[in-house]
């Protein structure tokens, strides 16, 4: 386990997750627990905090009140189940949750992602593409998402400078062909 924070609390809550039929599979550098190939639940510690993340769990009646969604502008239908302690950790609940999960994805109750629309290119970035005609085609050859994952980044700053410095950064890696994040994938 990769996780430097909460190590044993995580490896109560593996021993919990391991009682379940669900498979594991790494994925991004942890453990994913699945069912026929459709994720379904994980967990891992953070500073503050360590957790369990349902990857459908908007779809949970969650009785306890517990589950919350981390990123509300971005995340739609995963949503986590935050501790501090060992002692919050409660397994009937947990394997409750994570059978409901088991269900709703037997169901076919599951998120279905919407196609988004092509973004609009920011202005700063539409000049570099005039005074460099390979960035254009080099972005133009990057996936929808990968171009995607670019103009949010930019868009996303709230001043202009930090803007330029993500475009300057973000400019070998379009040339090479790559994504913003394709390092940590």
């Amino acid at each position: 386990m990769q996780d430097k924070y909460f190590r044993e609390e995580l490896s109560i809550i593996k021993a919990i997750l391991d009682k379940t039929p669900l498979e594991i599979a790494i994925k991004w550098g942890g453990e994913v627990y699945q069912m026929n190939g459709k994720k379904v639940v994980s967990y891992g510690g953070f500073k503050n905090h360590f957790c369990l993340w349902f990857y459908d769990g908007v779809f949970l009646s969650d009785p306890l009140k517990v589950l919350i969604n981390a990123n509300e502008e971005k995340t739609k239908a995963l949503r986590q189940w935050r501790f501090t302690s060992a002692e919050q950790i409660n397994e009937a609940a947990i394997l409750n949750y994570v059978d409901e999960a088991i269900k709703n994805l037997e169901q076919g109750i599951t998120w279905k992602p919407q196609k988004s629309q092509e973004l609009a290119i920011p202005d700063l970035l539409m000049e570099q593409f005039r005074a460099n005609n390979h960035l254009e085609l080099a972005f133009s050859k990057l996936s929808p998402y990968k171009r995607k994952e670019y103009i949010e980044h930019i868009q996303d700053a709230k001043q202009e400078k930090t803007k330029i410095a993500r475009i300057e950064k973000a400019l070998p890696l379009i040339l090479a062909g790559k994504g913003l994040n394709d390092k940590y994938k």
